[in-house]
């Protein structure tokens, strides 16, 4: 494909001047080659066989092109990736003005096809940076297409929000008529949101079955739930035969009353430290055994009770299960998952795909790799699937945030972040509100779920109250986009036609029309507005 934004300010992005606005390392052999259709790219070659000065093998690089940044600018990368042989691990790495190193994104190049890399980074500092590839292997790397493209924090925002209000929004038209199907002109109508379309939630704990003040805190603002623990199977089944959902059952019930729905997290967790004393020596007819009876015991239970399961949770980082049982056991549960409930979405649960560029393991490349891998496996094909980012932040780079939730979203699967925090720091307010609002700018994120479970002893690592359910100032941000997001008009008055037309977020409404000709008379209109909505008009009647 063209360089996107065609290259932004890359010089030669396509090679179709040679090298020209391109160096290479010294010693490093580099040139221009065409496929048998024309298409000019770069090759380095044997770049993985140079030794250090200590005698280690340095990595593989590609050419390198020196650009101007400028400080306080988002960069949003892009290029086209291939290796001769096999396959290869490729990063994409920019060197910022004051010398910082950023690994700005990732990809499994492939031989004998293209594969495209998106990532980005962002300067605080204006100069002159390089922006190269390079892989730990001994490949030789192949370039084309290569666009970096400048925007500043508001353009940056600017996008977000736009995106937002076309996604989370819509102009309904409704049309109020008497009985005999006439226009009412200066109709009044009121609009009541019941319960937002977007669904934004966070941890609960135990702690909230016997605390009224935490009920009354996490009931007013959420309407999605995940477990911090009790679901787990650690927490259901410490000791071996013993088997305890009371308190589960319980989260559950009180989540059922305040009409809040409920993932299910998690039915495994491929951590080898997170497995109970009991698990961890069995054989591999004995974990079988044990692994049959969990899955069968919490997912017949909660079947239909739950939206969701987080299935093998982190299997991208870890194998316990996989290491034991085969390279298709994650496939396998799910597939067995699936055939006892036929509702929930099926997510697979990772960190560091939105987080950590820098982290090998679940770049986004992989993550579809193992996505498709469970797709694949027989009897999967009817699979309802999911993309679940927990989304454990740091210091955020929006620019690798939002391109790796738009390479996740071509699987065109439900996409969540699932577990969203961030450390404590001087500027935890600010990226909680940036890294939400990114997330519910992006169209294909379905849903937000935030990792703030609250203790009495401290949070795993962000609190949004004090000990009195008293907001802490993250607390503050988190409300301030809940009113934000439901934000809309109360009430409007329809035209000579009878009609009005309201700008909505997505949700359930209640429409109530009065008319001052129908006296003591009202119209109560239910209806759920979404993408669709506003497709047609939609008729209130009022009737004396």
């Amino acid at each position: 494909m063209k360089p996107l934004y065609n290259g932004g300010v890359i010089q030669n992005g396509e090679f179709n001047s040679g090298l020209m606005g391109w160096s290479t390392r010294q010693n490093f052999k580099a040139g221009v080659r065409s496929s048998p259709s024309g298409n000019k790219f770069a090759v380095v070659q044997g770049t993985g066989s140079t030794l250090s000065s200590r005698g280690n093998v340095m990595p593989s690089h590609s050419v390198y092109q020196r650009v101007r940044m400028q400080r306080d600018t988002h960069y949003s990368l892009s290029a086209w990736l291939q290796v001769p042989v096999r396959s290869a691990h490729v990063k994409a790495v920019v060197k910022a003005p004051q010398g910082e190193r950023v690994i700005a994104g990732a990809v499994i190049a492939q031989s004998g096809c293209w594969s495209m890399l998106k990532g980005g980074m962002t300067a605080n500092s204006s100069g002159h940076g390089e922006i190269f590839f390079e892989s730990d292997a001994p490949v030789d790397i192949w370039v084309d297409s290569v666009s970096l493209q400048p925007f500043t924090f508001d353009e940056w925002d600017a996008h977000a929000l736009r995106s937002a209000n076309t996604t989370r929004r819509s102009t309904i038209r409704l049309v109020a008529m008497d009985a005999h199907k006439k226009p009412m002109a200066n109709a009044t109508v009121i609009v009541e949101l019941l319960r937002s379309g977007f669904p934004f939630g966070n941890t609960m704990t135990k702690e909230i079955l016997n605390l009224p003040a935490y009920e009354k805190w996490f009931t007013s603002r959420f309407s999605v739930a995940t477990f911090e623990n009790e679901m787990k199977w650690y927490s259901t089944e410490w000791n071996q035969n013993q088997e305890d959902y009371r308190i589960p059952d319980a989260m559950l019930k009180l989540a059922n009353k305040y009409g809040i729905r409920v993932r299910g997290h998690n039915v495994f967790w491929d951590d080898q430290n997170s497995q109970i004393r009991w698990v961890r020596p069995m054989n591999t007819d004995q974990l079988k055994a044990a692994m049959q009876k969990r899955l069968k015991s919490v997912v017949s239970r909660y079947a239909g009770k739950v939206i969701h399961w987080d299935v093998v949770n982190e299997n991208l980082h870890f194998n316990f299960f996989e290491g034991k049982l085969g390279p298709s056991a994650s496939a396998q549960i799910y597939n067995q998952v699936g055939q006892i409930d036929h509702n929930a979405i099926l997510f697979m649960n990772e960190f560091n795909t939105l987080e950590q560029p820098g982290d090998p393991n679940p770049v986004p490349s992989k993550y579809v790799a193992k996505m498709n891998q469970i797709r694949s496996y027989p009897g999967n094909g009817g699979l309802k699937l999911g993309v679940g980012l927990e989304s454990h932040f740091s210091t955020p780079n929006f620019p690798y945030m939002r391109s790796a939730l738009d390479t996740l979203a071509k699987m065109k699967l439900p996409m969540w972040l699932t577990e969203v925090d961030v450390v404590k720091g001087p500027n935890q307010v600010k990226f909680l509100e940036q890294v939400l609002r990114e997330g519910y700018g992006h169209p294909s994120v379905n849903g937000m779920i935030m990792w703030a479970a609250w203790h009495a002893n401290g949070c795993y690592v962000m609190c949004l109250t004090d000990n009195s359910f008293k907001n802490l100032p993250v607390g503050n941000v988190v409300d301030k986009l809940i009113a934000e997001w439901k934000t809309h008009r109360t009430a409007a008055t329809t035209d000579e036609n009878g009609m009005v037309e309201l700008h909505l977020s997505h949700g359930e409404y209640n429409f109530t029309v009065t008319h001052p000709s129908v006296k003591g008379a009202a119209a109560i209109h239910t209806m759920t507005v979404d993408a669709a909505s506003s497709a047609s008009d939609h008729t209130i009647t009022v009737k004396a």
